[in-house]
């Protein structure tokens, strides 16, 4: 079966390189580029991606996009911080020569602060990216966007590599607008935002995460961890009613 691996970018010029030659062995790569400001579109290009720029429309429709220009039976998403070993690229090779499914989840490791995330609710943490092409769309979510596949699921055995905030820096400047989107999204779903979700959602979620999915065992970034996803949903909530702060004033 060929293979086809989508990945939609905005300024990785840091991470692409290593995405892509973790790529290698698959018949075609399609990036669509968000117009970066950097090199990535270069780098893409120098290492025999099919580059198309596209300006940006939330991440669900520039996968969708991304998944209407490609051209193999099937499709393997990634992010530009994620990179396919060896071991896993041997197992999806052998296991599409007779595929019982029409999609297959791989288990996510992820590397955050210099350590690798074991519990927390992030480990084996399975993700749905190899799927049959005419079997599957991405819904368009304005974050987290998801694949709805018409067809069952298996599981694979390797590891797919993630390596996400490297600083706390990252995690930050990606987290202002991942928690606007969020409450865009709530908003839009009818979704509004009480005194309970501001005071008890952020902290069932740390406890959850730390003590539920056994985030301590993560260490100190195990603990970073888990009280910046419960601030992470109290801002996203606090801009749900400052959103509906906004539309009352109005009025």
């Amino acid at each position: 079966m060929s293979i086809s691996a989508i990945i939609i970018t905005y300024n990785e010029e840091k991470n692409i390189r290593d995405c892509l030659e973790s790529l290698k062995w698959v018949n075609e790569i399609v990036v669509v580029d968000a117009e970066s400001e950097d090199k990535t579109a270069q780098i893409a290009r120098e290492l025999g991606a099919k580059v198309l720029s596209l300006e940006w429309q939330g991440y669900g429709k520039q996968k969708n996009y991304a998944l209407s220009k490609a051209t193999c039976d099937w499709i393997l998403s990634l992010d530009a911080d994620e990179r396919i070993t060896p071991e896993l690229a041997e197992e999806i090779q052998k296991t599409l020569i007779n595929p019982s499914f029409s999609g297959y989840e791989i288990a996510r490791k992820t590397y955050f602060l210099g350590k690798w995330i074991r519990h927390s609710g992030w480990y084996p943490g399975y993700v749905l990216r190899l799927f049959k092409r005419e079997k599957a769309r991405f819904a368009e979510k304005e974050v987290h966007e998801y694949i709805e596949l018409n067809g069952k699921v298996g599981y694979l055995k390797n590891h797919l590599i993630h390596y996400t905030d490297d600083t706390l820096k990252h995690y930050l400047d990606k987290f202002c607008n991942y928690t606007s989107l969020a409450s865009k999204e709530l908003y839009a779903n009818g979704k509004r935002a009480s005194l309970l979700d501001l005071s008890l959602r952020p902290i069932l979620f740390f406890l959850k995460m730390y003590f539920g999915k056994c985030g301590f065992l993560d260490g100190i970034q195990g603990f970073i961890l888990a009280i910046l996803s419960s601030f992470y949903v109290f801002v996203k909530y606090a801009k749900l009613w400052e959103k509906e702060k906004e539309f009352r004033d109005k009025k």
